[in-house]
């Protein structure tokens, strides 16, 4: 695994993680309040057939924090800015949480060159718009207040019998966040529909999700009509990190469904988890 930094297109240093030689790239979208670390785990399992991409949008991790205008197209500008550098022209995105609009918003600024989209949790509620209110009300509550807001939000996404230092280390990533950053993000999503643009976009999307979060998939399909989805039973919002070795097989399963590269069958994500 190599790591590097790139400008984004307002300035903002953009920090990822890259691993394999393969001409299609797996491109690996964290959540809010996270960072590229969340995919450790899918470097080994799918770098032997794939390369493997994991940015830091910016905020997060490693990359800057000094944006100033924030929301899902910013976001996506940071993904492309990150496959031009690596000049990807053959990408399959895969996006946690917040990352599942921001690989849509992504897909529409490189048509051509995203092959499919495969969200983490996310994109349950495709085509509703989010509430302005609830997001100013949400920046507030955690501008008062960012500790109580996080448990808050924990106990929404993750299962009460989890294990208690996953739990700890991903209490710990979000805490990381600035929360100057979290208010700025949650008042940009007000109003923000990411249906409008899924419905622009040509590129197949599939989810990986836990089962805290209901999904209806027809409801999905009748924004984009090629969606599928499998729930994880007893699994929360990172299933990457719950459960590494059935995501792994979920998403080589996928990427073998989606036909982006032949003989997928025999990838090492494949051969390691049966």
């Amino acid at each position: 695994m190599v790591n590097r930094t790139i400008t984004s297109f307002d300035g903002v240093a953009i920090a990822y993680s890259v691993s394999g030689t393969a001409e299609t790239a797996l491109v690996f979208i964290h959540g809010g309040m996270s960072n590229r670390s969340d995919w450790d785990g899918q470097h080994d399992a799918f770098s032997g057939r794939f390369r493997v991409i994991a940015p830091d949008l910016a905020g997060h991790g490693e990359s800057g924090r000094n944006r100033r205008e924030w929301g899902m197209p910013q976001f996506a500008r940071d993904v492309v800015a990150v496959m031009d550098a690596e000049h990807v022209s053959r990408a399959v995105l895969i996006g946690s949480s917040l990352g599942g609009p921001v690989a849509i918003e992504a897909a529409l600024l490189a048509p051509g060159r995203v092959l499919a989209i495969i969200g983490v949790d996310t994109l349950q509620d495709l085509g509703r718009t989010i509430d302005a209110d609830m997001m100013n009300h949400a920046a507030d509550e955690w501008r008062k207040d960012p500790k109580a807001s996080l448990d808050r939000g924990l106990k929404f996404l993750l299962h009460d019998d989890m294990d208690p230092d996953l739990y700890e280390d991903i209490r710990r990533r979000m805490s990381r966040t600035p929360p100057e950053v979290v208010c700025a993000m949650y008042r940009s999503f007000g109003g923000y529909n990411a249906g409008k643009v899924a419905a622009e976009i040509k590129p197949p999307i599939r989810c990986i999700c836990g089962d805290k979060i209901p999904i209806d998939i027809e409801a999905v399909r009748r924004v984009v009509p090629d969606f599928d989805a499998v729930v994880l039973w007893n699994i929360g919002h990172y299933p990457m990190l719950e459960c590494p070795d059935e995501f792994n097989r979920r998403l080589g399963r996928y990427l073998d469904e989606l036909g982006v590269i032949p003989s997928l069958t025999a990838s090492r994500a494949d051969s390691s988890g049966g």
